[in-house]
């Protein structure tokens, strides 16, 4: 054991620590104290300051007032160079990677930035960085070639590049890693070797603070919850002192209980129906089902089991090489997003900060691009008056928490960001809605607005797709649930009766019982 883990003075501490953006009063006197080798989940719905504290603790962002003792040394603020430095190293939601550096240039750029003081000019010898990444990589379960080395980051899956992201914190021998939503893009199995990766850094007596939404995850790891509610640590306490009711309520400020949200049933009427479909990257193949009016119908597998390829194929954004779709009995062919919008199909993507939302245009622009033909004047220019009155009505039916349209939306929360995007959608009343992870990176109080409006689709006739990996969620929304493994169509349950040992026990077969 180290000097400093036989030291009584915690790593970190935050005493009464306010964060104020104008008149935004963001952080309300925080308190928390982080100890070496122990585990934190910072828990609380989105806003409620939790990306303000990460932010504050790794030196992006300076306290209006208050304290930070780092090793029992008081300090105003941290920079970020101070922060890795000192060995905090920090795995954002967004992964903050350099798209165009390879694997190994990502993972070792931190250990290049501490060793040059901030400066990338030093030279690395190739196969010393390939070492660091292999090494980090190890940790994390993952084999690690040389092509995979050598390849863009760009080119890699979300939930490899994620995999990357936690690497480059290993990498760095950091004394805290603090991991925003590191399960978000997981499968199970990913998950089981993160939480592995996570107990060696523990026994090397390194701290991790994980920000997530995931209170199943949080009770495999163990150690101490931070909750934060309205910008106020309201708790701080072995996790499993804490019943799942009780960490919802205190995230929350009221009691809300794990219930199955599916009432309703679906209509007779088939609105959507596959026969034979495959993918012409092979992706998948021979997938038939049918999709019922009004029907909530689950799509899950692992990560490599053909269900994103499918989501994306009927929605017009992978080429589909046999079999047939109809509508309504209508044979339809959808090769292009465009013919999908027009078949009536919409999609919400799995990674809305990427592929759903522009950012840095207000609420009003996100939720109008599909009916801009209805909101044009003279000339053919948008009344922006009547966009933002209509965005107003979108807004108020998704229940988003402002009544300002003119925000943009990047400034919104995960969950009122996927509201704005979900309810872009639902303006142009798709035959079918294709939710791929409606729910990533979705605190605990907006994921059960989601689930009503879900709800409410089905009962107003809407057919809705949702794809996940998320099994509670499919489980409490769903009618019946498709399992994919190895690129086929292996098993359709009853939602209402299906437990989730028997979706995993049909997502895990071998590729022969799959076949």
């Amino acid at each position: 054991m180290s000097d400093r883990a036989a030291d009584s003075v915690p790593f970190l501490s935050l005493s009464a620590v306010h964060k104020r953006f104008g008149g935004v009063h963001a952080l309300r006197g925080v308190e928390l104290t982080i100890e070496q080798g122990k585990a934190y989940h910072l828990l609380g719905e989105n806003g409620c300051g939790k990306s303000t504290i990460i932010k504050v603790i790794s030196g992006a962002h300076a306290p209006s007032s208050g304290e930070i003792l780092l090793d029992g040394k008081r300090l105003d603020h941290l920079t970020p160079m101070q922060a890795m430095e000192a060995g905090i190293e920090t795995v954002y939601q967004d992964l903050s990677l350099l798209p165009n550096l390879s694997v190994a240039e990502n993972i070792a750029l931190g250990e290049q930035l501490v060793a040059g003081q901030g400066r990338l000019l030093r030279r690395i010898a190739r196969h010393r960085m390939d070492e660091i990444a292999t090494r980090a990589l190890r940790e994390l379960g993952v084999a690690a070639d040389r092509a995979f080395l050598s390849q863009a980051v760009s080119d890699l899956p979300l939930a490899m590049r994620q995999r990357v992201a936690i690497a480059r914190a290993i990498a760095a021998e950091a004394r805290l890693v603090i991991m925003d939503e590191p399960t978000t893009s997981l499968t199970r199995h990913e998950v089981a070797a993160l939480i592995e990766a996570v107990e060696h850094l523990l026994s090397r007596n390194v701290a991790v603070l994980f920000v997530t939404h995931k209170l199943e995850e949080s009770y495999r790891i163990g150690g101490e919850a931070i909750v934060m509610r309205d910008g106020l640590s309201v708790a701080q306490g072995p996790i499993e002192n804490y019943t799942r009711a009780e960490l919802a309520e205190l995230m929350t400020g009221r009691a809300i209980e794990a219930v199955r949200y599916r009432k309703g049933a679906p209509q007779d009427a088939v609105l959507l129906e596959a026969q034979g479909i495959a993918s012409g990257g092979g992706a998948f193949r021979n997938a038939s089902f049918a999709l019922r009016r009004g029907e909530i119908l689950g799509i899950t597998g692992l990560s490599d089991s053909g269900r994103n390829e499918l989501a994306m194929a009927l929605a017009g954004h992978v080429g589909i090489s046999a079999g047939t779709l109809s509508i309504e009995g209508r044979e339809i062919r959808i090769n292009t997003p465009a013919a999908a919008i027009e078949a009536g199909i919409g999609y919400v993507p799995e990674d809305r900060l990427a592929e759903g939302l522009f950012l840095e245009k207000p609420i009003w622009a996100n939720e109008v691009p599909l009916i801009l033909d209805q909101l044009s004047g003279p000339g053919g220019l948008i009344d922006e008056r009547r966009a933002r009155a209509r965005a107003r009505e979108i807004s108020a039916s998704m229940k988003l928490n402002t009544a300002d349209v003119t925000l943009p939306v990047g400034t919104l929360s995960g969950g009122n960001q996927q509201r704005v995007l979900i309810g872009r959608w639902l303006s142009i009343a798709p035959r079918v809605l294709i939710l791929h992870g409606p729910t990533v990176g979705v605190d605990v109080g907006s994921k059960e607005t989601i689930f009503h409006a879900i709800q409410e689709m089905a009962e107003q006739g809407i057919g809705v797709l949702i794809v996940s990996d998320d099994l509670p969620e499919l489980l409490q929304n769903c009618d019946r649930i498709l399992v994919m493994n190895s690129g086929r169509i292996v098993e359709t349950l009853d939602a209402e009766t299906a437990s989730e040992d028997d979706i995993y026990r049909s997502m895990l077969a071998t590729k022969s019982e799959a076949a």
